[in-house]
């Protein structure tokens, strides 16, 4: 162990426990037990069996563990962009896609190329760069992956510019925001604009955060440590003070998330009120919204009897094959086509085939999406393919690589498909398109959408 640290070794972490124990003491009082000669005895903690505790403290470490439940923030909703509240529509637990035969699995994607005939399934690339990141692109301490992550921050920021975005008077809402990196680059981005703030969600702790290193004033970042599921922006103090028009961003929203943040901002932001007699928000947004008019693009600024609260959308995808039937917002849309939740469930599976089916190439994405500095902002999203679907679920023998790789791309456009048509019934302009090269991320779409005029 180390100087002044505790003298237990942590197999399954291959190393001396970190911890510093109490003057005098050689272990710390998680390991505490290795040197306690009396009958005190240490219990799983009830809150979090991840650590212990001395049964007769049990109570005085109830009232101050990490692991206790907190009073809920203002803007926490249960359940409020939760989607389907009809049991009876939720699918029971399906079967794997390895147990069906050849047969039923010729009928599934018969049904999916049925389904997927008339959709757009070629994107128009639009790999874009900004200004901002300029500097750090050319940083020849960058490594492999940095250089990976800020091609993507770069081409993200160069779409919401062509969308007419990035402007004074807003509020940038990142979902999944973990260390903040896609928000720091918008504010740099917009160095010499005003009256803008920043508002990062995530729902868990995390290290190494960039939003507290912005050097500008007239900025505001803050966190909000909450699941998207039950996020309420229009119960944001900040928001409600300033009523500023929201851009919500990402970058690699996984799976359900995505659907989750499009739920948010589309439906609860829109129409969830503080009170009974309370006008809807999208009409006291109307006085902020008219504000920053000038700043959009032509499609944008025209004048409508409700404008939008939400001026856009600019969200990076990943990881269908976590999805679920429960939040995903195009459900309308998959029954439009003759398809349930059963089909959804095999469909979402067979959608990682688009980033596993070729396993040599898969392998070298899981080693180039490492984290910049091996921390939080590991990209993680392709990794998992390997391990979790290409096993099983590929069902070698039956379809070749090629095949499989194509199916998954047309289960992800088809999911992608419904979440445009959900978002064009909601009153916006939806788009997807490849905002990057496949050789610097698998997950290269980009879905934007702005308020139709």
């Amino acid at each position: 162990p180390g100087p002044g640290r505790c003298g237990h070794f942590v197999q399954r972490k291959g190393r001396f426990c970190r911890m510093i124990p109490a003057p005098g003491r050689r272990f710390c009082g998680e390991h505490g037990q290795h040197e306690e000669q009396n009958d005190r005895k240490r219990i799983p903690c009830p809150l979090d069996p991840k650590h212990t505790v001395y049964e007769d403290q049990l109570q005085k470490h109830l009232k101050k563990c990490n692991s206790r439940e907190k009073p809920k923030p203002v803007y926490f909703v249960q359940d409020i962009n939760a989607g389907l509240k009809d049991v009876a529509e939720i699918p029971e637990k399906q079967v794997p896609l390895s147990s069906l035969s050849t047969e039923e699995l010729q009928n599934l994607i018969l049904k999916l190329k049925k389904a997927s005939n008339g959709l757009e399934l070629h994107l128009k690339e639009q790999i874009l760069s900004h200004q901002a990141l300029q500097e750090a692109l050319n940083d020849p301490k960058n490594g492999e992956s940095a250089f990976k992550h800020l091609k993507q921050q770069a081409s993200i920021l160069g779409n919401m510019e062509k969308l007419h975005l990035l402007g004074p008077g807003r509020c940038f809402v990142e979902f999944g925001a973990g260390r903040g990196k896609l928000s720091h680059w918008v504010d740099v981005a917009l160095q010499n604009v005003e009256n803008v703030q920043f508002l990062l969600v995530e729902r868990a702790t995390t290290r190494f955060k960039v939003d507290g290193k912005h050097k500008r004033r007239d900025s505001i970042f803050e966190r909000l440590q909450v699941d998207i599921q039950h996020l309420c922006l229009n119960k944001v103090p900040i928001l409600e003070k300033k009523k500023l028009p929201v851009v919500g961003i990402g970058k690699h929203l996984c799976g359900a998330a995505t659907d989750l943040a499009l739920r948010c901002l589309v439906e609860s932001f829109t129409t969830c009120c503080d009170g009974e007699n309370e006008e809807p928000a999208a009409k006291r947004w109307r006085t902020a919204e008219t504000e920053v008019a000038p700043n959009m693009c032509a499609d944008t600024e025209s004048s409508t009897e409700d404008p939008k609260p939400v001026a856009g959308i600019v969200i990076a995808l990943c990881c269908h094959h976590k999805c679920d039937w429960t939040h995903y917002v195009g459900r309308e849309f998959f029954k439009s086509v003759g398809l349930g939740p059963v089909e959804f469930h095999y469909f979402q599976r067979m959608s990682s085939w688009a980033t596993c089916g070729m396993q040599e190439t898969t392998n070298k994405a899981s080693t180039s999406e490492e984290s910049e500095d091996q921390t939080n902002d590991t990209e993680e999203h392709e990794q998992t393919f390997s391990r979790t679907e290409s096993g099983s679920d590929t069902l070698q023998g039956i379809l070749t690589v090629e095949e499989r790789k194509e199916l998954g791309c047309l289960c992800k456009r088809l999911i992608d498909h419904g979440r445009i048509e959900y978002l064009q019934q909601q009153g916006y302009q939806a788009a997807l398109q490849h905002y990057t090269e496949s050789a610097v991320s698998l997950e290269n779409v980009l879905l934007t959408a702005v308020p139709s005029p």
